[in-house]
């Protein structure tokens, strides 16, 4: 069973589950979105996404931030996902990070889109 992200109950009073795409997907925006530091037990755990709240928005931002992001997602979710595409572009005021994988897990492409507003 795949506990789903946000932890929430279902309508049957239990743990809801996901099924293995939305699972996936979970994990990697959780990865994404989580600050290395944050997690006590893992403190290399994260993409630092998250830390750029006050960051200004720059070419050079989103090159560091896709060395940084594909790292992560290999060192994390690489026995769960193949990395096919990412893309950082960043557009006046707005980054946009989007990860293109092959899920290991079943065999099929998905993607995930963030964007982040400065």
């Amino acid at each position: 069973m795949n506990v789903a992200y946000p932890f929430q109950i279902d309508a049957r009073g239990r743990i809801a589950a996901a099924n293995v795409d939305d699972h996936v997907r979970d994990l990697v925006e959780q990865l994404l979105f989580t600050n290395p530091g944050e997690r006590v037990n893992r403190p290399t755990f994260g993409s630092g996404l998250g830390q750029l709240v006050f960051a200004p928005n720059s070419e050079a931002l989103a090159a560091s931030l896709q060395l940084t992001v594909q790292g992560a997602l290999q060192q994390w979710l690489g026995d769960i996902i193949e990395v096919q595409d990412l893309g950082v572009v960043s557009e006046e005021s707005t980054l946009t990070v989007t990860v293109s994988f092959r899920n290991r897990l079943n065999g099929r492409d998905q993607n995930v889109q963030l964007q982040k507003a400065f």
